[in-house]
């Protein structure tokens, strides 16, 4: 489990499209986006350096992560 930091998200399509681009790396990932606080909790079995890529490559850029 990831616990991100991740700037730019102001609505419920930045929430798709986190989403999204989480799961191009892990199609099983649980992802859940909490937009006031900027965090996004991630559960997967995926690389965090993969995610955080797929998720700064969407246009969204993670500024610190914690493992869970």
């Amino acid at each position: 489990m990831y616990e991100l930091q991740v700037e730019g998200m102001t609505c419920g399509g930045c929430v798709r499209g986190v989403t999204r681009s989480v799961q191009t790396v892990d199609s099983t990932a649980k992802v859940e986006v909490d937009l006031k606080a900027k965090k996004v909790r991630i559960d997967t079995t995926a690389p965090l350096e993969a995610v955080t890529s797929a998720i700064s490559e969407a246009g969204y850029p993670v500024t610190a992560s914690n493992v869970a």
